[in-house]
């Protein structure tokens, strides 16, 4: 076949290069204002990391390790659950049949939207031309085709980060993507890694009865977040059974020579160590999708890990060109990724004279954030740590489930809430927590801080009793009682 393509150009306002939820949010918003779009899909599946790879399939999985540990405490609530077991491809039936009902919605949504739904790998010809190229395999288009828009997206997601660990490669290890089609699960596991994708992991098989070592290279398990919440979750998971070593320098990785575990090597504390496990899950990171766009050709500037470099309005260093989620960051997070998405749809319309008010940019107050382990953390606005660096002057105030009502019914006593105050106003700014439903209940100071409001207004809204949602009450009057 040959690599010229066989039509002229065609010509469009506005042209989306990923169909996974920010593309699919950014032609939807677009095309709803009128610009003529057009959405370039290349993966051999539709939907979208977060449908197909992600929060979905993960979720799924994780929601049966929940069931089951809920099952193994029985006795604690006077209950008998006799003869339970793990039935992997059962689980895996499951989750495929959600994951191919949210991927058949998905693809509905693209090839019946308001907007031209290409399927093809691009690639920047220059500043307004791509060269679109049919997928290895699945429903492509015939032949190459050349389009060009006055503005583009690039909504192009992550993949999983090159392996650093010598060794590692040849004896074998999974990722998230082969974590979600086991059905056979190991009997021990060593997760490299402890960010959010890594204790989810975690999670999900220690939940399902494998026995699962964490090996972290900073001091601490999500480090992003403040000392005292990580280490709540660690102390939690550590009580589970789950072993952690931190600070650790990974080395290599080999075969054990007495059993053929698989090995891996790293120096703690002026020492070497070494864990083995069936198997390796390896957590370590996702990259930015930019490798085959050739984006250079337009102008488009990219970090040291390929992601684009972008400015609060979404823009990058071609200003007609914009970019969203995963593939810019700063947070692979989907409800942003959507958020930064719409946004760049908008001020291209107004790029292209569709729009006429002024130009937005991206608003990271109300950032959440969830973590699906047992217990779950989230936290939303900044953390006690982000306002240190930025010279906020904050009060905080900590109550812990511990000594709360519904918690203590409900046997989930691991955790506590964090509210985080501006010392001067009063204002909520941001807020933590490690417990049971935090995902659910940080919603409640979401609401909060939309409308700014203070600790005493927070203090003030009656919570019905017994609930876990009462708890933020506390570390609200405390502050209120304060400032």
């Amino acid at each position: 076949m040959s690599d010229s393509p066989t039509a002229a150009p065609a010509s469009y306002d506005f042209v989306v290069i990923g169909g996974g939820s920010a593309g699919y949010a950014a032609a939807r918003t677009a095309s709803g204002l009128g610009l003529k779009t057009a959405l370039v899909e290349g993966g051999q599946e539709v939907g979208g990391l977060c449908i197909l790879r992600g929060c979905m399939p993960s979720k799924t999985m994780i929601e049966s390790a929940n069931r089951f540990v809920t099952l193994r405490r029985a006795p604690e609530f006077g209950l008998r659950a006799e003869n339970i077991r793990v039935v992997g491809p059962e689980i895996q039936a499951r989750k495929k049949r959600l994951i191919g009902e949210f991927a058949d919605y998905r693809r509905g949504q693209l090839e019946h939207g308001n907007f031209d739904y290409i399927r093809g790998l691009a690639r920047f010809e220059d500043e307004h031309t791509l060269h679109i190229h049919p997928p290895d395999g699945g429903d492509a288009q015939a032949g190459p085709q050349v389009v060009r828009s006055q503005t583009f997206l690039i909504a192009t997601g992550s993949q999983v980060s090159d392996v650093p660990v010598p060794g590692l490669q040849e004896i074998g290890y999974i990722t998230s993507d082969e974590a979600l089609e086991l059905d056979d699960y190991p009997s021990s596991l060593i997760i490299l890694g402890a960010g959010a994708i890594g204790l989810e992991a975690c999670h999900q098989f220690a939940g399902l009865g494998t026995e699962v070592t964490v090996i972290q290279r900073g001091d601490h398990i999500m480090r992003d977040a403040d000392l005292d919440m990580a280490g709540s979750l660690q102390q939690a998971l550590t009580r589970q059974g789950v072993r952690f070593h931190c600070c650790a320098h990974l080395l290599r990785a080999d075969l054990d020579p007495a059993d053929g575990r698989k090995r891996v090597w790293f120096e703690s504390g002026g020492s070497e160590h070494s864990v083995a496990a069936q198997e390796i899950f390896f957590a370590l990171g996702r990259t930015p999708c930019t490798h085959r766009l050739e984006v250079h050709r337009a102008g488009v500037e990219t970090g040291k890990r390929g992601g684009v470099k972008v400015t609060p309005d979404q823009r990058t260093t071609s200003r007609h060109i914009f970019a969203a989620g995963d593939v810019t960051g700063p947070y692979e997070i989907v409800h942003l990724a959507i958020q930064q998405a719409e946004l760049a749809a908008r001020n291209a319309a107004r790029h292209v004279g569709k729009l006429q008010t002024s130009p937005e940019s991206i608003d990271y107050r109300l950032k959440l954030f969830v973590l699906f382990t047992d217990p779950q953390m989230a936290h939303v606005g900044i953390t006690e740590k982000e306002a240190a660096e930025q010279g906020r002057a904050v009060i905080a105030a900590n109550y812990a489930f511990a000594d709360h009502g519904k918690a203590m019914v409900r046997g989930e006593t691991d955790g506590m809430v964090k509210l985080i105050v501006d010392r001067a106003t009063g204002e909520i700014v941001g807020a933590a927590a490690v417990g049971p439903e935090v995902g659910e209940i940080i919603h409640e100071i979401v609401v909060a801080m939309h409308f700014h409001s203070t600790a005493a207004d927070l203090a003030a809204v009656p919570h019905y009793h017994p609930t876990l949602s009462e708890i933020w009450t506390y570390p609200a009057e405390e502050i209120a009682a304060k400032i």
